[in-house]
């Protein structure tokens, strides 16, 4: 089911010298499920299942975080190994947001927060990238699981 206009559920911009481990991504999801019940209310009444993706990254594969996604009841898409053509963020994400910094400088914090805030608010194109999905997989399955642009 899709919404028009539905937008960003949740992101989070880490400062400089920031990273994601275990226990930061944990709390990540947490938000992005209480953020989740906030803007998509349809979720919590309707009781749909949830399908989730997301890289093999070690902090996505920690007994914390997967015990967590049990809790949930999200149905978490199975990653292949270094696959960056069935992530999002590498295929359709990424290249669109070098395309849109290209040359783009900025002189605080705040500055990229707001481009961010602006970039994030086209969910068209997030809508875009998660349709291709699934031919991406197709494309992958008959690949042999081999590179492909």
């Amino acid at each position: 089911m899709r919404l028009v206009g539905s937008g960003v559920i949740y992101y989070e911009l880490l400062k400089p010298g920031e990273t994601i481990n275990a226990h930061r991504y944990h709390q990540q999801l947490i938000k992005l499920y209480r953020a989740l019940r906030e803007k998509r209310p349809h979720y919590r009444k309707k009781h749909d299942k949830l399908i989730f993706l997301h890289d093999n990254a070690p902090s996505h594969t920690s007994t914390m975080v997967q015990n967590y996604l049990e809790t949930l009841n999200w149905e978490v898409l199975p990653h292949p190994a270094y696959s960056p053509d069935l992530a999002p963020s590498d295929y359709h994400l990424f290249s669109s947001m070098g395309h849109a910094l290209a040359e783009r400088h900025f002189d605080s914090y705040k500055d990229v927060r707001k481009w961010l805030n602006e970039f994030a608010s086209k969910d068209e194109f997030f809508w875009r990238g998660i349709y291709k999905l699934p031919e991406r997989w197709e494309i992958c399955i008959v690949s042999e699981g081999k590179y492909f642009e």
